[in-house]
């Protein structure tokens, strides 16, 4: 292949991703779990479901399976924006709707759920997700066997966790358990023990991997943003080091409940580290003295919003420790695979080639910098 060959190829490849990225959903909200609160007593059983409920009824809760359109986010922000009361009648149409899809059953037989009154909060600040608490009740047909929850692919994931009145852990929850959209999570009735360390780990590392790929693309475009600029081994994991470092003690701290900053001031900072490491990929071509100190500030920023994700989820009682690590660990595979992928996408072909800077990393820069710029604008409210 000829040079203006090659040119033309990468020219294309860095025109091709500026377009993937700008195509991504880049609405305010991040959407996270519903938390669904299971209390068992005998035969009698309630639900209590934290949701998004805008989400929900804009066809964004789960951009895997549905794509975030322009017209869905425009939905959402107009949802955002109403009343508790108005927000409620919204609903009325999609609640027996709802209802039947959410897959509670015993041995395979489905329990007929009734819904109480949706407690909605007033419309706050908009540009962050308010939590609607939906909440239903239930005679189950025995009170031995397999109790089974599956929440639909297009409602998102689930977080599931069971209490029993009496235990020696409630009112903390017997067990907690991160349910991927469309998939099924089981509970033995009559038997329900707390989950095992194996279990926790394996379901807290799915949680915080699920957080960057597919969820999280504020993180996944720092990481490529961290990447762009440190095609070589030793400053790459340099940059990635102390990233991890600084997130993991926010993380700790922001789940032992020591520090919690709202995610409205977290979330227009996150963005704004985006576009820093974006801006300054654009004007310089070499890894400034300065970066590692900056990267690890930004880490510990990043390290709130995970601490945000994870006090959602609910850590189970008993296994605060294991639950912390995993989803630690999930989150650094998370972001391995970005950095696996950028390699094989670009890093093993490129990155030695002297127009590498011009071609790739200024046109890649120049786009995450415009979106994240959008979001700091997005999430400070500045565009409603």
């Amino acid at each position: 292949m000829m040079p203006y060959q090659r040119y033309s190829a990468l020219r294309l490849f860095a025109i091709l991703f500026t377009a993937i990225v700008m195509a991504f959903p880049s609405s305010a909200h991040e959407n996270v779990p519903a938390i669904v609160d299971v209390t068992v007593d005998g035969k009698n059983v309630s639900l209590s479901l934290d949701v998004n409920l805008e989400s929900l009824l804009s066809g964004t809760a789960d951009e895997d399976v549905s794509g975030e359109t322009e017209e869905g986010a425009e939905k959402y922000l107009r949802l955002r924006a109403l009343s508790a009361a108005e927000l409620a009648e919204a609903f009325r149409p999609f609640a027996d709707v709802y209802r039947l899809n959410l897959a509670l059953a015993v041995d395979g037989t489905p329990v007929d759920l009734k819904a109480g009154t949706p407690e909605i909060p007033e419309t706050g600040d908009e540009a962050e997700a308010r939590t609607t608490t939906l909440s239903y009740t239930a005679t189950l047909p025995s009170e031995t066997g397999n109790l089974t929850w599956t929440y639909p692919a297009e409602f998102g994931d689930s977080i599931l966790r069971v209490f029993v009145p009496g235990s020696a852990e409630f009112p903390e929850p017997t067990l907690a358990d991160f349910v991927p959209r469309d998939t099924t999570a089981t509970v033995e009735l009559g038997n329900i023990t707390p989950q095992s360390m194996g279990e926790v780990f394996v379901d807290y590392i799915i949680a915080g991997f699920d957080h960057i790929i597919p969820k999280g693309l504020d993180h996944i475009l720092f990481v490529i943003g961290l990447f762009l600029l440190s095609t070589q081994l030793r400053p790459l994991l340099t940059q990635v080091t102390m990233f991890t470092l600084a997130h993991t003690i926010t993380l700790a701290l922001g789940a032992l409940g020591y520090v919690n900053i709202p995610g409205n001031i977290v979330e227009p900072l996150i963005a704004a580290s985006i576009v820093f490491i974006a801006v300054e990929n654009i004007f310089t071509d070499k890894l400034t003295p300065w970066r590692p100190f900056v990267i690890f500030a930004f880490g510990l920023l990043h390290g709130l919003g995970f601490a945000s994700v994870l006090g959602d989820f609910g850590l189970p009682p008993g296994q605060f420790v294991p639950a912390l690590i995993a989803f630690n660990i999930g989150v650094e595979i998370g972001q391995l695979a970005v950095i696996a992928l950028c390699f094989l996408a670009v890093g093993i072909w490129f990155r030695n080639k002297d127009w590498y800077h011009k071609v790739i990393v200024i046109p890649a820069s120049l786009a995450i910098a415009i979106m994240a710029f959008y979001w700091v604008l997005d999430r400070t409210g500045m565009l409603a």
